[in-house]
């Protein structure tokens, strides 16, 4: 795989366009069989392989544009001036010969110049993706001073490229990197030969020679920089929001600000889409099964055997039945909520979902996630069902009238709560009875084990009729169980 397409691929991901290891390998067939000589082609036909809802195409049309717009060099002047480029025109006139056989080379490879990009080819790739992949450079330092001078667009924007690459400006990850990618590049460039030439020229009386390169230079820089801040917003875009979602994936429920309520909506969408689709995926394979030898041979007898038809074996794959019960008291609150929302947004998988919330007495909120917008539906439900004294007992002989007679073998049990019950009676035997009928009870305590056998929390009498009891106070920590949920069903 290429660099350019390797480090596109980065840039696409940094604006959350989702792209896995197959679809990094169609795209490099991509580019073999189109190349990078027709622009838009190449636009249309990376579009099909790496972008696929409306949302993904828009961000990709974007980083597209950006990632292959190198327009650093537009309308620049030489540096001639009335210097006494004497010395360094003999030099500069094979370079200019050498760089052109090199930007011939890089029409093949997306590195093509401005005259190029005018006939809708892409320009010399974003980053150091546009750095030439075969060659030894650009430009040397004796270079630099010949092509400011000609005020060569096409060999500068190769010579910027490979020094980007040599400077791996695709690792920049912060805004206070600027001036040191900038000077990194710079060098690369051949800023040490430059300078060099600027003094010698000052020393040589060459006054308006030397004043010329200081002016190029600086108009370099200025260039250079810009060309850093473009793939800096490149490389890093959406960098402080991912930063974010991956903190407040790991933080305690019970310790998110309310400011940042709205991003935790937003992730736990994304994180049961990500779960949606992985075990969609895993179920089509899962039912498919493996051949049934006995009925193809018996469905090709009149083929002489000749096996024109398949029959798979077929297995029946149950989706998870799901009883979740919320302890929405105000301790817990904040974890059930999510826990609500996790499950609310992944009917696609989970279609049996029913859900009953308490704090003392407990009711089934099912219907009202299926008629509400989950925003409504959690507030109704905290509204009618959570601020009551939290009593276990209660809750348990509720769920028992409700639900027992609906619960069977594939039937999984899923129980947020902190098992402090006020130092009432939890009903211990009622659980005991939901485990006997049900496929697997899993219990997620928002505290710490350390707590859970402290004060009035009843954990002790209700774990051994748990399958599993774990801590649960992070989404990550949401995510992990429900994924286990779907992956034991499948």
């Amino acid at each position: 795989m290429s660099d350019v397409l390797g480090d596109f691929i980065r840039a696409l991901r940094a604006s959350d366009v989702r792209v896995s290891t197959s679809e990094t390998i169609d795209a490099g067939d991509v580019i073999q069989l189109v190349g990078y000589d027709d622009r838009q082609v190449l636009k249309d036909a990376l579009g099909q392989v790496l972008a696929k809802s409306e949302e993904e195409k828009t961000s990709f049309d974007e980083t597209f544009d950006r990632y292959f717009a190198f327009d650093q060099f537009k309308n620049q002047k030489a540096a001639n001036g009335n210097a006494d480029t004497e010395a360094e025109g003999g030099d500069g006139e094979g370079d200019a010969e050498s760089g052109q056989q090199e930007s011939d080379q890089q029409g093949q490879s997306g590195q093509s110049g401005e005259g190029q990009q005018g006939e809708g080819g892409p320009s010399s790739g974003g980053g150091s993706g546009g750095a030439t992949e075969a060659g030894e450079g650009a430009a040397t330092e004796r270079d630099l001073v010949a092509l400011l001078e000609r005020g060569d667009q096409t060999e500068l924007q190769m010579a910027l490229a490979e020094g980007a690459r040599e400077a791996q400006l695709n690792n920049i990850r912060l805004f206070t990197q600027r001036g040191l990618y900038t000077r990194r590049i710079m060098e690369a460039m051949g800023l040490d030969g430059l300078n060099e030439e600027i003094d010698r020229r000052q020393a040589n009386g060459n006054e308006a020679g030397a004043e010329n390169l200081r002016e190029a230079r600086d108009g370099l820089r200025e260039q250079v920089r810009d060309y850093v801040e473009k793939q800096l917003e490149i490389f890093t875009a959406n960098a402080g929001r991912q930063l974010r979602e991956e903190v407040l994936s790991q933080v305690r429920l019970t310790n998110v600000d309310r400011s940042d309520i709205k991003i935790i909506r937003q992730l736990v969408r994304k994180m049961a889409k990500k779960l949606v689709a992985l075990h969609s995926r895993r179920r089509k394979v899962t039912q498919r099964g493996v051949l049934d030898v006995r009925r193809t041979i018996r469905a090709n007898i009149e083929f002489d055997g000749l096996l024109f038809h398949t029959i798979w074996k077929k297995k029946k794959v149950d989706r998870p039945k799901v009883m979740a019960i919320c302890d929405v008291s105000g301790s817990v609150a904040q974890v059930s909520r999510f826990l609500l929302m996790f499950l609310y947004s992944m009917q696609e998988v989970l279609p049996d979902v029913r859900s009953f919330a308490f704090s003392g007495r407990l009711g089934e909120v099912t219907d009202l996630f299926k008629t509400e917008d989950i925003e409504m539906a959690m507030a109704t439900a905290l509204q009618e069902h959570g601020g009551g004294s939290t009593d276990y007992g209660k809750a348990f002989e509720d769920f028992t009238d409700l639900a027992l007679d609906d619960i069977d073998h594939r039937t999984t049990i899923l129980i947020l709560g902190d098992a402090r019950s006020n130092y009432g009676d939890p009903r211990s035997d009622l659980l005991h009875k939901v485990h006997e009928r049900a496929r697997r009870v899993i219990w997620l305590n928002p505290e710490g084990r350390s707590m859970w056998n402290s004060g009035d929390s009843e954990m002790r009498r209700l774990q051994p009729y748990c399958d599993k009891a774990v801590t649960c106070a992070s989404l990550k920590e949401l995510e992990r169980v429900v994924s286990e949920i779907l992956r034991h069903a499948s």
